[in-house]
């Protein structure tokens, strides 16, 4: 099952153009991953707080196949997919709504180190849980 987002694009975050600028699309996916990662009771207060792991993105990229303007209302859908014990990846499709219609997809790789050596370590057994509700099929 995906986790789905919705949120308002704003005239701040729009270029000259009128259009969403394009490094504002990432935004919206890393909102929407914070916005996951709270409805599985993670919050991210205690992933800063607690310097067991880091979980840095080690990988974006987005590919934009519809503009986006001020007052739009979109979508966005999280799948992801577990690589490895210790790393993900997160699949973003972003859909303006009314009429649906696919804007963008975007994909950020994540991977789990200790915050002193920078090896990796596993990744905890809440972050598997999560991961596993909105898992790639």
């Amino acid at each position: 099952m995906n986790f789905i987002y919705q949120r308002r694009i704003y005239f701040s975050e729009t270029d000259a153009a009128g259009v969403v600028y394009f490094a504002n699309f990432l935004s919206f996916c890393h909102e929407a991953y914070e916005e996951a990662l709270r409805s599985s009771n993670i919050e991210l207060q205690q992933l800063f707080e607690n310097r067991q792991i880091v979980i840095p993105i080690i990988h974006a990229e987005c590919d934009y196949l519809r503009p986006l303007k001020c007052g739009d209302k979109i979508e966005i859908e999280i799948t992801s997919e577990i690589k490895n014990a210790e790393s993900f990846s997160l699949h973003y499709e972003l859909f303006r709504l009314s009429p649906r219609k696919r804007s963008a997809r975007a994909r950020t790789e994540h991977l789990c180190i200790d915050p002193k050596s920078r090896k990796r370590k596993p990744l905890p057994p809440n972050f598997h849980q999560f991961l596993s509700q909105f898992q790639k099929t």
